[in-house]
C-alpha cells in the first residue's frame, strides 16, 4: 500500500510539475525580451523550485564525452562489458592505444544510481581504464528474473573482476566496500588467478560498531522484522517489476534528507535566490547536484534486509562470521593484493574507523602493500568527489594503483 500511495501522490502532482515547467520557459522568455523583472524573476524561481520537487527513477547520464589523456583530447564511448537483469558491467572505453591500469569502480546500491560517481570516474578516466558496476533499478526488473541478495552482489562482483581479467584493481565507494573485501576474500582463498592487485575501499562500514552514526543507530534501534514490515513495499502494478518485493529508492531518499533536513532546506533557498538575482552559474550548480540526489532507484528486499542484518546489526564481517554461500570467509586469507583505506573526517554516514577496521582483518597483507589516509576537511561524499577528492584523495589512489600494476 504504501508504494501505491506514493506512486498515486506522484501521478497526481504531475500536471503540476508539467504546468510549472511550461510557465518557467514563459518567463524565461519574457526575461530574455524584457530584461530584469523582479516580479518575473520570482514567479521564474518559484516556478523552478516547483519543477525540481519531483523524483525520477531513471538512470541520469554520466554526461562523461571526452576526457584529457596526456595532452591529448580523448573520446570516450559507454561499453556494457556484461549485462545481467540487476546490473551491468559497464566500461568508460576511450579511443586510445595506451594500455592503462583497469580499475573496476564498484558503486553502491543504495537507493541511488552509479552515477552518483560520474566525478569519481571522470577523475580516474585520464589514467586508468575504467569500468563500473551500474546497477539496475529493482523496480523496472521481473520477480522472473529471481531473487538478488547480499550474496548475489558478492557473485556479481567475483563475475566481473574475471571479466576484467588478471592485473585489475578495485576501488569499492561507501556500502559495498564489505562485499568488495568479501569478494576478493574468497578469491583469495581459492587461489584464484584473476585476484586484484589492490583493492581501495572508500568510507565503507567495514566495522559498524566503531564511532556509531546516526545510520547505525537507526539500524540497531529496531529489530529486523520491524525493517521488514515497515519499510519493504511491493512494486504497483504498471512497471517492469511489479509484484517484486523492494526497499523503494523514495524511502531511502527521505532517511538521508531527514538526517540533513536544514542543509537541504538551505540548499533549496539557496537556489531560489540565486535564481531571483540571476546567478545562473551558482543555480546551476545546486540544480545539477538535487537533479542527481533525487533521481532514485528501488532496492531488492532481500539484499537490503540481509545487509542491515549481516552488515549494520550483527557485524558479521568485524567479527569473523561472515558467509558466502553457507561458507564463513577469512580476510586473512588476501595476501598478494595491496590495500588502501580512505575515511572523511567530518563523514556522518561511515564515521572514523569504520573504513580503517579493514586494516586488522587484512593481517597477512605484508605492511608495505597496506595505507590508509584519513581526509581532512571533508564529509561522505567529499572523500570520492569534489576538489579535494581530485586534489588529496585520487593521487593517493593513483599510486596506490600504480605502485601494484
Amino acid at each position: 500500500m504504501m508504494y501505491h500511495a506514493y506512486q498515486a501522490f506522484s501521478d497526481f502532482f504531475e500536471p503540476v510539475r508539467w504546468a510549472a515547467a511550461w510557465t518557467r520557459m514563459g518567463l524565461d522568455s519574457g526575461l530574455a525580451r524584457n530584461g530584469y523583472s523582479m516580479l518575473l524573476r520570482n514567479a521564474a524561481a518559484l516556478s523552478e523550485l516547483t519543477v525540481n520537487t519531483r523524483l525520477t527513477h531513471r538512470r541520469p547520464d554520466f554526461g562523461i564525452e571526452t576526457v584529457m589523456v596526456g595532452n591529448q583530447l580523448t573520446q570516450v564511448s559507454e561499453e556494457p562489458t556484461e549485462v545481467t537483469p540487476f546490473g551491468t558491467l559497464l566500461h568508460f572505453k576511450k579511443d586510445v592505444d595506451t594500455i592503462q591500469p583497469r580499475v573496476l569502480v564498484v558503486a553502491p546500491m543504495s537507493g541511488h544510481y552509479a552515477t552518483l560517481l560520474a566525478g569519481t570516474v571522470k577523475t580516474l578516466l585520464p589514467e586508468h581504464d575504467v569500468f563500473l558496476t551500474d546497477w539496475h533499478n529493482a523496480r523496472d526488473i521481473a520477480v522472473e528474473d529471481g531473487r538478488f541478495d547480499l550474496d548475489s552482489y558478492i557473485e556479481h562482483m567475483i563475475r566481473w573482476i574475471e571479466v576484467i581479467g588478471p592485473g585489475a584493481h578495485v576501488v569499492a565507494v561507501c556500502q559495498p566496500c564489505v562485499a568488495a573485501l568479501a569478494a576478493v576474500a574468497v578469491m583469495a582463498e581459492a587461489g584464484h588467478p584473476d585476484q586484484p592487485r589492490s583493492m581501495t575501499l572508500m568510507a565503507g562500514p567495514i566495522d559498524c560498531r566503531i564511532n556509531p552514526t546516526k545510520v547505525n543507530e537507526l539500524a540497531t534501534s529496531k529489530p529486523i522484522e520491524w525493517f521488514e514490515r515497515m519499510l519493504i513495499s511491493t512494486v504497483p502494478y504498471g512497471f517492469a517489476g511489479s509484484g517484486r518485493r523492494v526497499y523503494p529508492g523514495f524511502l531511502q531518499l527521505t532517511a538521508f534528507m531527514s538526517m540533513n533536513l536544514s542543509r537541504h532546506v538551505k540548499a533549496h533557498m539557496d537556489l531560489y535566490r540565486h535564481l531571483l538575482l540571476g546567478d545562473t552559474e551558482k543555480a546551476a550548480t545546486v540544480r545539477t547536484f538535487y537533479d542527481e540526489y533525487f533521481a532514485v532507484a528501488d532496492l531488492p528486499a532481500e539484499f537490503y534486509l540481509t545487509t542491515v542484518k549481516t552488515v549494520f546489526q550483527d557485524y558479521d564481517l568485524a567479527l569473523g562470521r561472515f558467509r558466502y554461500q553457507g561458507r564463513t570467509i577469512n580476510p586473512a586469507a588476501i595476501r598478494r593484493t595491496a590495500l588502501l583505506t580512505v575515511e572523511g573526517e567530518r563523514d556522518d554516514i561511515c564515521s572514523i574507523g569504520q573504513t580503517l577496521a579493514a586494516q586488522d582483518l587484512c593481517r597477512s597483507i605484508r605492511p608495505y602493500m597496506k595505507r590508509h589516509h584519513m581526509q581532512t576537511g571533508v564529509g561522505h561524499y567529499g572523500v570520492f568527489s569534489g576538489n579535494r577528492w581530485n586534489s588529496q584523495v585520487y593521487p593517493i589512489v593513483r599510486n596506490m594503483i600504480l605502485a601494484n600494476n
